[in-house]
């Protein structure tokens, strides 16, 4: 990430990581998925948004034509510390306290928050699904990587369900929740994943993103969908962005 992208990362963390949403808190310019203000038009909205439309390391994508990286495994330390569920408008979030951590090539990330996108954003191998999780993790000096959980229509989930009953219907709404979660139950026992370099997938869309793609998807039912696409009120998700010079290592 260059010196420009990285200030304006750091500038507006603050408010990705506590309003959930990629965008700045109580300021203009107004962002969505629909409409003139719609992923098509992130880039014209501000000239902060301008790697919306002219970035070349851009999420989400395809992930395909995998490389065969030997990755290593994820270091996973998530506590119960998922403390309330947010409708901040583009999604529904649980913000996380301090103490859950994500460890990989030697640096710390802290989980601040999980979010989710109906219907998936990435793809892999052209397939889309219908929930994808995103967990967002910073570190010290504000670099992001995010681990990214695909759901396929199946069985209720157990571990969703325990917030999904106080998912806020109206914009704005925020519950505290009754009982604490962990968002290592939510993923799957084999955290085998794909990796590549990214972006926000919202307005800035800053690149210098760490993604880690989860191979094994987990369950959702067909009502806890429902639920969420209702709330939400239309798809949430970005367009798949050109994968370009890029490598998805597995």
């Amino acid at each position: 990430m260059n010196k420009k992208a990285l200030t304006l990362t750091l500038s507006i963390l603050p408010a990705i990581l506590l309003a959930g949403s990629n965008t700045f808190a109580g300021e203009t310019p107004h962002w969505g998925y629909e409409g003139n203000i719609g992923p098509q038009h992130w880039s014209g909205l501000d000239s902060n948004y301008a790697l919306c439309g002219s970035g070349k390391n851009q999420s989400p994508t395809n992930l395909t034509n995998f490389v065969d990286a030997k990755l290593p495994k994820l270091n996973i330390k998530y506590g119960s510390n998922g403390s309330d569920v947010v409708n901040n408008g583009h999604t529904i979030q649980v913000n996380y306290q301090p103490g859950s951590t994500l460890v990989i090539d030697g640096d710390s990330f802290e989980l601040k928050q999980f979010h989710f996108h109906n219907p998936s954003e990435n793809r892999i191998n052209g397939k889309s699904f219908p929930l994808e999780g995103h967990f967002v993790h910073a570190d010290k000096n504000g670099n992001l990587a995010v681990i990214a959980l695909m759901f396929e229509e199946g069985q209720i989930n157990p571990v969703l369900d325990r917030f999904w009953k106080q998912m806020p219907e109206n914009k704005g709404g925020k519950y505290k929740l009754t009982k604490k979660v962990s968002a290592r139950d939510l993923l799957p026992k084999n955290t085998d994943y794909y990796r590549y370099d990214g972006s926000l997938t919202t307005p800035p869309c800053t690149e210098g993103v760490r993604w880690f793609v989860m191979k094994q998807p987990v369950t959702i039912s067909k009502q806890q969908v429902k639920k969420f696409s209702h709330v939400m009120h239309h798809p949430n998700n970005r367009n798949v962005q050109p994968l370009n010079a890029r490598l998805v290592l597995e």
